[in-house]
């Protein structure tokens, strides 16, 4: 009986303790143990971050705007790491990232109807109504 006993213990405490990860280290909530032990809400953290901040001064645009001091990413050749990419939080202002990942299905929404080109460093943007080009997430 004791022995019985012994093995349904262990058997309990391997299951939380051999708790199913992915990829990036992060509990993988469809495993019921995982939902137990780390709840069921999301995370409010970036798994994908990009930490590499600096602080942009402000400044004034040649049309008189002024723009207020912010913090910014350093560039890189992704956009799944930016603080204004779904799902991702900026710490610095708490708001949540609207702009579709590259690649996604939700990259070709942007700049319907128009010509999509491709610039010297791989950005892929649209001349808008005024001339100027307005970025989109990369297509293939």
């Amino acid at each position: 009986m004791k022995k019985i006993l012994f093995i349904a213990i262990l058997m309990l405490i391997s299951t939380f303790a051999f708790a199913q990860r992915k990829k990036d280290g992060s509990p993988d909530m469809r495993y019921k143990a995982n939902k137990e032990t780390y709840g069921t809400s999301t995370p409010s953290y970036n798994y994908n971050q990009n930490n590499n901040v600096r602080y942009q001064q402000s400044y004034t645009k040649q049309n008189g705007t002024v723009v207020q001091g912010h913090y910014k990413q350093t560039p890189n050749k992704t956009n799944h790491d930016n603080y204004s990419t779904r799902p991702n939080q900026n710490p610095y202002t708490n708001t949540q990232g609207s702009k579709a990942k590259d690649y996604s299905n939700d990259a070709y929404n942007y700049g319907k109807g128009k010509t999509i080109q491709t610039g010297n460093n791989g950005g892929q943007y649209y001349l808008n109504n005024k001339g100027n080009k307005t970025y989109v997430p990369k297509r293939n």
